[in-house]
């Protein structure tokens, strides 16, 4: 058996299930599909149908895409991450798609900046350094003005950069769900009930 980390990253953070098995810098094998509901239903089998004859127990670590994105569908992904990496007792390293996109895109001199395109005509953008892996210069930010090009999404390079972070041998905080703006859904507008005390 290769002492090369076996990496499992993935992503629903958008109307898709999308996974990819990386092993040191090669690509076993990978899924996407577009899918606009049913995620939660999909997943686990599109990451069985990923792994294919390599065990869970051979990872040495989830990646994980915490957005932004769909609020629910990121949702979905993180508590996937941090369940399967708690259960296999391997670290789950949350990505963000700004940080994913660093990874390939070209420096402006010594800096990247990334787009992300963002409901309601709205752009989120953060701009990063050209190293490796990319290091945030600034915090995510809400822009109606696209600055560059928006980078397309790729679950591989989630992966990559969190094979970037886990090679650091640094502290990895649990991932969790990147929002820049909260959620549409309006919070309820009747009151819950009141629970009585039986005594």
């Amino acid at each position: 058996m290769s002492n090369l980390p076996i990496i499992l990253a993935f992503d629903t953070s958008a109307a898709h299930c999308a996974a990819v098995l990386l092993r040191g810098n090669d690509v076993i094998s990978r899924q996407f599909e577009e899918i606009g509901r049913g995620q939660v239903e999909r997943l686990f089998p599109l990451l069985e149908e990923v792994m294919g004859t390599v065990k869970w127990s051979d990872l040495t670590a989830i990646a994980i895409g915490i957005g932004p994105g769909n609020f629910t569908g990121t949702r979905i992904a993180v508590s996937a991450a941090r369940g399967l990496a708690m259960s296999l007792n391997i670290p789950a390293i949350g990505v963000s798609n700004f940080e994913a996109g660093a990874m390939v895109a070209t420096p402006d001199n010594d800096k990247i900046t990334i787009c992300i395109a963002l409901p309601r005509e709205q752009f989120g953008t953060q701009v990063f350094s050209a190293g490796s892996p990319p290091i945030a210069l600034s915090a995510p930010k809400i822009s109606t003005k696209k600055t560059v090009g928006p980078i397309p999404f790729d679950v591989e390079n989630i992966a990559r950069f969190a094979a970037l972070r886990l090679a650091q041998n640094q502290p990895i905080p649990r991932p969790a769900p990147l929002y820049l703006r909260p959620a549409d859904a309006a919070p309820a507008k009747i009151k819950p009930p009141v629970i009585l005390d039986d005594r």
